[in-house]
């Protein structure tokens, strides 16, 4: 769906069906019947029945002669509870019901949302509705045969005047985050016969062509020959040729800024390797790479918003698979820091990617912050559960931050510890580690695990998304599957900068 501006008077204004919200509040139709609204919607019968309770929809058929041939009017609820989400929400219920009409395009009039009410400004208001448009479209059916269901193909915005820079600046945000949460789902929700490794590299190749970005992926015998032992170990039994990918951002003026670096897990197809995994499910594990495609989802959304600032995405990726060359539990593999790694259980193999993928950064870049994102533990999913990510730092700038900014972008995140404490069921007799413990503060002790291979200075959290990246709870916004969680707070993160300490 396309996202365009129209400058216009409310009488010259044409639309198959005009978007129209309301609060509860004392009285929700005068709100409705605004100056921008067309004459005949004061009148209509069917608003008698509207009490704008949340994602309630109204359908108003205007007369034949019409330019505004329906309202569809959709409740935001009670307006002291009225937020983002709220917005976002309403939106993708909007323009679900004009697919359902099988409407080719829809609209929204920006007088009506300074009839809402003042807990987000217009410019935060329009962001959400684009977003929200976007997402409640969404639906991963390229695989499918069938004829697809028409659905809109254009959201017009009306304006009075000309848009303001603010307002035209909310929109991109609000479509850039959306077009990189799609990707983002693409991917997830891709089969891995399809999203291989080397798939992921050439959606980055791609990204790079169009955006202007610079990327390289190594694979199998430069990954070996550069020492990186634990993703080299990891990828031994798969077929699929693994890739190191590396996707930089820098626009002119930032190549020698201090970047801030996303390193994203691509296990593209998880199978535990010679711990091998219950066969219940398994076909769910095509989505362990939600971590790596955050990072492409996040360089989507960078295309397009243009962001000042120089950004690194690093992706680790390759299949966990058995097979008579893969690594075995009681193996020690020395990891490209150096340090050597008992390996407890192949299924611990997304920590084994990351960590060289993360000693590389550092001796690469100079970064202003690292994050790293990873579906890594179900313990985190049994601690959080599946709407929200755990976020593990020593930095408590970085901790308030990622909670923070996810909470506003749609992401929630939880802070969990990172205490020395949980290192000591990781201590080994053979090697300076192992790679698995004990179950009990299995998320804490994984993310002290990768605590080890971060150098003294480093700025660096590790963000646990296991639980949200996919089986979360249906909303408008969100129908099943992949759920391209992060993207928009990533997103967020460069645009607003690292906290400082």
């Amino acid at each position: 769906m396309d996202i365009l501006f129209s400058e216009s008077a409310a009488d010259q204004r044409q639309a198959p069906a005009l978007l129209v919200f309301a609060t509860q509040t004392t009285e929700p139709l005068a709100a409705l019947a605004a100056d921008s609204m067309p004459d005949w919607l004061a009148a209509h019968p069917a608003l008698r029945d509207f009490t704008a309770a949340k994602n309630q929809t109204v359908i108003l058929h205007g007369p034949a002669e019409s330019h505004i041939q329906r309202i569809i009017a959709v409740g935001l609820g009670k307006p002291e509870k009225m937020d983002a989400q709220r917005m976002r929400h309403a939106a993708a219920t909007g323009v679900r019901c004009c697919r359902s009409l099988k409407l080719e395009s829809c609209a929204v009039a920006l007088e009506n949302l300074t009839t809402i009410g003042d807990a987000l400004s217009p410019e935060q208001l329009c962001e959400e509705i684009i977003y929200g448009s976007l997402l409640g479209l969404y639906a991963y059916d390229q695989l499918k045969t069938k004829d697809k269901d028409p659905q809109p193909q254009e959201l017009t915005i009306f304006t009075p005047a000309s848009p303001t820079q603010a307002m035209q600046d909310a929109a991109l945000r609000g479509e850039a985050a959306a077009r990189g949460v799609m990707l983002a789902r693409d991917l997830s929700n891709g089969p891995a016969n399809i999203v291989t490794p080397s798939h992921l590299a050439a959606t980055a190749q791609e990204l790079a062509e169009h955006y202007g970005f610079s990327t390289i992926a190594f694979g199998r015998d430069e990954i070996a020959a550069m020492g990186m032992g634990g993703l080299e170990s990891v990828a031994r039994g798969a077929e699929e040729e693994p890739k190191f990918i590396v996707l930089e951002h820098a626009p002119e003026g930032t190549e020698d800024h201090k970047p801030i670096i996303f390193v994203g897990k691509g296990i593209t197809f998880d199978t535990g390797g010679i711990s091998l995994k219950p066969s219940a499910n398994l076909h769910e594990l095509k989505d362990d790479m939600a971590g790596a495609a955050a990072v492409l989802g996040l360089f989507e959304a960078l295309g397009r918003t243009g962001y000042e600032r120089r950004v690194i995405g690093i992706m680790p990726c390759t299949e966990n698979m058995p097979d008579g060359r893969a690594y075995r539990p009681g193996d020690v593999v020395t990891t490209m820091s150096g340090k050597t790694v008992e390996i407890i259980s192949t299924d611990a193999e997304g920590r084994m990617a990351l960590c060289d993928a993360l000693t590389w950064a550092q001796r690469e870049y100079d970064a202003e912050a690292i994050f790293d994102l990873a579906t890594l533990t179900g313990a985190c999913v049994v601690a959080l559960g599946h709407e929200v990510g755990g976020v593990f730092t020593k930095d408590e700038a970085l901790s308030r931050q990622v909670c923070e900014t996810g909470q506003a972008a749609g992401d929630r995140f939880w802070p969990l510890p990172m205490w020395d404490l949980y290192f000591e069921g990781l201590k080994s007799d053979v090697a300076d580690m192992k790679n698995s413990g004990v179950r009990p503060g299995a998320a804490s002790s994984a993310a002290q695990f990768l605590d080890q291979f971060i150098e003294d200075g480093t700025r660096h959290a590790h963000l646990d998304i296991a639980g949200p990246a996919s089986g979360a709870k249906k909303t408008p916004v969100y129908d099943g599957g992949a759920t391209g969680f992060a993207v928009r707070t990533l997103l967020e993160l460069v645009r607003t900068g690292v906290a400082k300490q």
